[in-house]
């Protein structure tokens, strides 16, 4: 983006910052050469590739740049995280719980972010509980705390649901 912000500068015209989301998930795939005579390529098959797709198309929802299914992130606990949301991906009857990865064992050490994981956390559980006014309260924490991980965009997300949960509220069933 730099590059190319300067190449737009230096030909007078508008830059526009490209935008790249990621999609990872952990599991058995079948890699190897496939196909037929007509069309043959080197390939990775498989519901891991198949989720880790599926996550790489929701970054754009929710405004992240990397989406992390649960067996990555159980991988990798030393990394600075925190749940997005729990979803349910086409062709599954389950719903899965997703992360967004948001640095190194650097930002998971600092006690800022752990506070805001921690109100996060606390948001996420009153939210699935349907307790909106609880919800509410903890968005507005985890607005203050962050802004140096770029969360801007999830928070709208939330805070837009929990208006629209409160004027028509879930089904009992509703898990999140």
């Amino acid at each position: 983006n730099e590059r190319l912000q300067k190449e737009a500068e230096t030909d007078g015209r508008k830059h526009v910052p490209l935008k790249v989301g990621l999609g990872l998930n952990t599991g058995p795939v079948v890699v190897g050469n496939m196909g037929s005579d007509q069309r043959f390529d080197y390939s990775v098959l498989g519901d891991n590739v198949n989720l880790a797709s599926r996550l790489e198309g929701q970054s754009k929802s929710y405004g992240v740049n990397i989406v992390l299914g649960a067996n990555t992130r159980a991988l990798v606990p030393e990394l600075a995280t925190v749940e997005l949301d729990k979803i349910q991906v086409k062709g599954k009857t389950v719903g899965i719980n997703i992360f967004v990865l948001l640095g190194d064992e650097t930002i998971e050490q600092n006690p800022d972010f752990r506070v805001l994981r921690g109100h996060h956390d606390q948001m996420l559980a009153a939210y699935r509980a349907k307790d909106w006014e609880k919800a509410r309260k903890k968005l507005k924490e985890c607005r203050i705390l962050c802004e140096p991980y770029g969360l801007d965009e999830l928070y709208d997300l939330y805070e837009e649901r929990i208006a629209e949960y409160e004027a028509a509220p879930p089904p009992p069933d509703w898990d999140g």
